[in-house]
């Protein structure tokens, strides 16, 4: 799997960009790495989805 990080922006609601930082702080995680995650655990979440319908 390639690890190179590419730039990826896009708008959010004022209100989960709060959460969003407030998580930061609380775990001590950058809000780059929470939303990898996310965006890791939405692609699951999908996947496992296509698999039942097959």
């Amino acid at each position: 799997m390639n690890d190179q990080k590419k730039m990826f922006s896009t708008r959010i609601s004022n209100r989960l960009q709060k959460e969003l930082k407030h998580l930061s702080v609380d775990t001590e995680k950058s809000i780059s790495k929470l939303t990898e995650e996310a965006i890791q655990d939405l692609l699951k979440k999908y996947k496992k989805k296509e698999k039942k319908s097959v």
